[in-house]
């Protein structure tokens, strides 16, 4: 059984490296794609845990999941929210912890500019959430002007509501571990980077990759050599925003 962690941000395949550097869970389309590519039994288990992030790396993932010939059983173990939430709706089974939670609500953003500008956002997120539904409805088959109320009242599930509401199957008893079947973001409490800051490490990691072993700056007289600031050192400059 081929096994696949959605745990932390959801985020699309450039990012990656990033979250993975500074020591963050995620999971991304190309981590679930390996997996997938690499299956050999026919049987994946996806274990959840994730307050949500990219709603196109999800919707990446979501694809996969669903295409793939095999069986495929979701375990929500802690928090399937937001974006992560879509992702549970790829299993064949979706089995809950009896202590887990899924969230669903609507899609969000960053925006700036004029009037038309906003005009335009705010059709590409009515867009956005219908794509979202699209999973909800697969699974649960409930009306989608319901689920859309839902999202927009920010729904929090626990594992008695979503097997109620047709969202997941099971409440897990433990055992399905060895059971053969057991940046528009949509999240919540997960530690999502903006392009911003994500721009900035990447500069960081290449001049970090370019440095001398030594880790030391060259000048005139070697007295007056000063060591470059650590890999952390540089890696909190940036989280606090003292970075030039």
């Amino acid at each position: 059984m081929t096994k696949i962690n959605v745990k932390g941000a959801v985020v699309g395949n450039d990012d990656a490296e990033i979250y993975n550097w500074l020591g963050y869970d995620c999971v991304s389309p190309s981590q679930v794609e390996d997996a997938l590519n690499n299956d050999t039994d026919g049987q994946v288990q996806v274990n959840i845990n994730s307050g949500g992030g990219s709603v196109f790396a999800a919707s990446e993932i979501y694809t996969m999941l669903k295409a793939y010939s095999g069986n495929v059983t979701v375990n929500v173990q802690g928090l399937a929210a937001s974006a992560a939430s879509v992702i549970a709706m790829a299993g064949d089974v979706v089995n809950m912890s009896p202590t887990a939670q899924m969230m669903i609500h609507k899609a969000s953003t960053v925006s700036m500019g004029n009037a038309d500008d906003f005009a335009h956002d705010s059709k590409m997120l009515d867009v956005t959430d219908q794509s979202i539904v699209n999973a909800y409805e697969a699974k649960t088959g409930m009306n989608r002007d319901d689920i859309l109320q839902m999202m927009a009242n920010t729904t929090f599930m626990t594992a008695q509501d979503a097997v109620d509401k047709g969202f997941a199957d099971n409440i897990s008893t433990g055992t399905e571990e060895n059971s053969q079947v057991p940046q528009m973001v949509n999240a919540i409490n997960t530690p999502t980077i903006s392009n911003n800051a994500i721009s900035k490490i990447k500069t960081l990691m290449a001049k970090a990759r370019d440095a001398k072993p030594d880790n030391k700056v060259e000048t005139p007289n070697d007295t007056e050599a000063k060591p470059t600031p650590s890999l952390k050192d540089q890696k909190l400059a940036i989280l606090l925003g003292d970075e030039n």
